[in-house]
């Protein structure tokens, strides 16, 4: 049986790929580019945790990471081509991998003994910084500046499951209930528009 945590990890690159694809089809860029965009949204979080806490990255540790996202990347390219998707459909899978990317790098932070505050930001990195990058490579403004509570759904559900732990819950509960809260925050925010007050400077 595969350990829960791995099985996480891949469909949470999986699942950002498919993010990743769906944002890059709207400025009509060809395969190649689409799977690079889609092989650093899914990774780049990753990456940039790993090196952070002095772990091989996940993704030279084992290539199946890579052909996870290259075989999604490559699908979903294809299924867009036949099938016709709504605009804002890649909200859903972001979502998603949002969700799943936070609690596993929380979880990663924690293993490598990461003060517990800490390892929250290194889940809220792992989960935001492709993103991040996905959008800079797509000439957009970057969703966790300026969507409706990205980053804050992200930190909310990573201290929720360092909370949950502590209580004393299973592992397996605690993180499939900060993933339930961190999919719906950021599906609710996204129906009312609800985000964080912006930036203004008195006059």
């Amino acid at each position: 049986m595969q350990d829960p945590a791995y099985m996480m990890g891949m469909a949470a690159v999986a699942v950002s790929a498919v993010t990743g694809v769906l944002e890059a089809g709207r400025k009509s860029i060809d395969l190649f580019g689409v799977v690079l965009v889609a092989l650093i949204s899914a990774l780049g979080g990753g990456t940039l945790r790993d090196l952070l806490v002095n772990r091989t990255v996940f993704w030279i540790a084992d290539q199946t990471y890579l052909l996870a996202v290259v075989g999604a990347g490559i699908a979903t390219f294809v299924l867009v081509r036949v099938v016709r998707l709504p605009a804002r459909l890649f909200l859903v899978p972001d979502a998603l991998g949002l969700a799943l990317f936070t609690v596993l790098g929380t979880q990663i932070g924690l293993m490598a003994e990461v003060p517990w505050f800490a390892a929250t930001l290194l889940g809220v990195m792992t989960a935001v910084f492709g993103g991040v990058l996905r959008d800079i490579l797509c000439n957009e403004e970057p969703l966790v500046f300026t969507g409706e509570l990205y980053a804050t759904a992200s930190w909310g559900g990573a201290i929720l499951f360092v909370v949950l732990i502590e209580a004393g819950f299973a592992a397996e509960s605690s993180a499939g209930l900060a993933m339930a809260a961190i999919f719906v925050v950021r599906l609710v925010a996204i129906r009312f528009n609800l985000s964080l007050p912006r930036f203004q400077a008195r006059r």
